[in-house]
């Protein structure tokens, strides 16, 4: 399979659907990048989906340089992306250089930002920098405190035109591509029509030049987590605990191991 790139992301808008998937270890990475995904983002995501945190925000820059690493390891084709998480790129431009360009060192093709016309400027700065950059807008998790919460963004026609807006700048300061997030389907069907560049839904409908979703939850792996815009494929919860009660039992009761499991004395291995 040929590597997917930057370019050939762009590339794809009009010709083929994107498909997106976030991955924080190797083993996942490894399956994601084998089943022909194109991107493989390193979310901040990594603060809900492994670290038990109740939002991205305490997320720090040396966990995600962590798992970007480690993913980095097991991918052959898809892009990898990794996410800036908060206060990373925030308080100046050197800071977003020196960050951003610390995760292409660990292996990431791109970095993904949250934010739309007033990281433009911080957008065009990275790309002259060589660093290529997604963007991210709509219901950014990183701004949750002053959104109230995990609310869909631009539901009224103003909030729609900043979207559009947002998006807009972000392609002028040459963003190869854009996340949008948590909005009306129509209003990601207009961004899609008025951007030369992908959008990636996650919540904004089926008019996206591409789709992502985190990995865990498309395996089912927290059944208290369900967004409407989530499709499970699997519900991975109760498989894998139905197999850990599986062993224990086996243990408890003598069953594991067993002769095929064990090693005599004097004996080929």
């Amino acid at each position: 399979m040929d590597k997917i790139t930057v370019p050939k992301i762009k590339r794809f808008k009009g010709e083929k659907i994107i498909t997106a998937l976030t991955a924080y270890d190797f083993l996942t990475a490894r399956i994601v990048d084998e089943a022909g995904i194109d991107i493989i983002l390193v979310g901040d995501s990594v603060g809900t989906t492994v670290q038990g945190l109740s939002s991205t925000i305490p997320v720090k820059m040396g966990e995600m340089l962590y798992h970007t690493r480690i993913v980095h390891r097991a991918i052959k084709r898809a892009l990898l992306i990794g996410d800036m998480p908060f206060l990373s790129y925030q308080t100046s431009q050197e800071d977003a250089i020196r960050n951003a360009g610390l995760f292409l060192k660990e292996g990431a093709e791109a970095i993904k930002l949250e934010g739309g016309i007033t990281i433009a400027p911080l957008v065009e700065k990275l790309v002259s920098s060589g660093i290529p950059v997604m963007g991210h807008i709509g219901l950014t998790p990183q701004s949750i405190n002053v959104f109230g919460g995990y609310k869909f963004q631009g539901k009224t026609e103003k909030g729609a035109e900043r979207l559009i807006n947002d998006a807009c700048s972000l392609e002028q300061a040459g963003a190869f591509s854009i996340v949008l997030e948590g909005m009306p389907e129509e209003v990601g069907k207009e961004v899609t029509a008025k951007t030369k560049i992908p959008t990636i839904g996650i919540g904004a409908g089926r008019f996206c030049d591409g789709q992502i979703l985190v990995i865990t939850d498309i395996l089912g792996m927290d059944p208290f987590f369900a967004p409407k815009f989530v499709k499970k494929y699997l519900n991975l919860y109760d498989e894998i605990k139905n197999a850990v009660s599986q062993y224990k039992n086996e243990v408890e009761e003598k069953k594991f191991p067993t002769e095929e499991h064990v090693t005599h004395q004097n004996k080929e291995i």
